[in-house]
């Protein structure tokens, strides 16, 4: 199935949760915020969120400075 992150469109099969995705892109979901269709998720369920089609995700790394 087709979905865009971060406005570029990647195929992902059935079943994969935003965590998975986002480590196949070489992130740690413990340091990734995560929007998913316009709305922010909890990064407690990474896990439990499965992708649909059609979906659109920003992904943001955070990242601490000092």
């Amino acid at each position: 199935m087709r979905i865009v992150a971060n406005g570029k469109a990647y195929e992902v099969d059935a079943g994969t949760t935003v965590a998975a995705f986002v480590r196949a892109r070489q992130l740690d979901p413990r340091f990734v915020v995560v929007e998913r269709n316009g709305e922010p998720l909890e990064r407690a369920g990474y896990d439990r969120v499965e992708l649909t089609e059609g979906d659109r995700l920003e992904l943001v790394r955070a990242v601490a400075g000092g």
